[in-house]
């Protein structure tokens, strides 16, 4: 008896993870982790196979020589115009997100764009884009604003980003090359359209019915039991007042032209210091293919799969690989260094202020 009590005493210390449940019949929250693991399998294995062949069409047949001679060439005015054009479409994004919160309740502008691009910061470094989480935690610690409807509203971020490209990639159709993916962009659109008019019409007639009907399982779980399933719907219907409102939807709806006609501006400013006088409805192309392409799984920074949309986007113009290469690269690069340099900064400044003082948040919402 004693050899046996001390044989489970052993494979208790080695074995954590093997701890029966009630009956003795499995290993407790084994099914949630093994859940878990396969959802991480499968986003790596995504985005793993989405970047090898982004990069493939990206880097295959190039000609290093032709590459640096465009890049040697290139007018690095336009590439400084080219790059405030993109500084002023970010702060237009942190408009366009404040703008999605209700009026009442809208952080500061300070820290929404604090956030942001905090979140950039870590999309730059993390794959699958796990900044969305960082800027959701530095939001609810830079205002009052709870997490929930900080996810709602950035949940929207999304749509609004998707329509509005699309809508930007159809009005700029009669001024571009022929593209093969054009029906498919036409038919994403309108199921994109029809389900935002859906559920904003649902939203306007029946309030947050539509919103406890689709949160009634979290009752299942103790952590979304009683008051907390209450708060967590009252939060979540808040972060969809973007869409519930006709007058915010059409404040963020502009904020989000805005933003990606000023990103196509920046990449039209990068393609004439490259010497391409293909006009303003080409940076709209390389914005709309980027835009689309950013919706995959990707790696850190979006590597290789920036600059394979890129090409593609390019090559609807007849240029060769080797001279789209370069503008390409120096493309990403302005869509990366500065989330790199800013975010840093302010992840050192937030580690020494994390969170907001009670007056600050008074303050903030004076001023929003």
């Amino acid at each position: 008896m004693l050899i046996k009590g001390q044989g489970r005493q052993a494979s208790d210390l080695t074995e954590p993870s093997a701890q029966l449940d009630d009956a003795g019949a499995r290993p407790v929250g084994a099914p949630g982790r093994q859940a878990a693991w396969r959802s991480r399998l499968v986003i790596n294995i995504a985005t793993v196979v989405v970047t090898v062949a982004f990069s493939y069409i990206a880097f295959s047949d190039i000609n290093l020589s032709l590459a640096w001679e465009a890049l040697r060439t290139s007018n690095y005015l336009l590439l400084v115009a080219a790059l405030i054009a993109f500084a002023v479409g970010t702060m237009a994004r942190a408009f366009r997100w404040r703008s999605l919160f209700a009026r009442r309740r809208r952080p500061h502008l300070r820290a929404v764009a604090d956030a942001m691009m905090v979140g950039y910061l870590y999309n730059s470094i993390l794959p699958a884009r796990a900044g969305e989480a960082a800027r959701i935690v530095v939001l609810n610690q830079r205002s009052s604003a709870a997490p929930v409807e900080i996810v709602g509203t950035v949940v929207l971020e999304r749509l609004y980003d998707v329509l509005g490209i699309l809508v930007i990639f159809f009005a700029a159709e009669p001024w571009l090359p022929h593209v093969s993916w054009f029906g498919a962009a036409a038919a994403a659109a309108i199921v994109l359209a029809v389900g935002i008019a859906t559920a904003a019409m649902l939203l306007a007639i029946y309030g947050d019915r539509p919103v406890r009907v689709l949160l009634r399982p979290l009752s299942r779980f103790s952590l979304f039991s009683g008051e907390r399933l209450e708060l967590t719907i009252t939060e979540l219907t808040h972060g969809l007042s973007g869409l519930r409102h006709p007058r915010l939807a059409l404040e963020a709806f502009a904020w989000t032209l805005c933003a990606w006609l000023l990103t196509a501006l920046s990449a039209y400013f990068v393609t004439l210091a490259f010497h391409l006088h293909l006009g303003f409805a080409c940076g709209v192309l390389v914005s709309v293919a980027i835009g689309l392409g950013m919706i995959l799984p990707s790696p850190p920074a979006a590597v290789g799969v920036f600059e394979g949309a890129t090409l593609i986007a390019l090559s609807a113009y007849g240029i060769p690989h080797a001279p789209a290469l370069p503008i390409a690269v120096v493309l990403h690069l302005i869509n990366f260094v500065p989330f790199i340099l800013v975010g840093v900064f302010l992840l050192h400044h937030n580690s020494r202020h994390p969170h907001l003082t009670a007056g600050e948040h008074d303050r903030s919402a004076a001023l929003a």
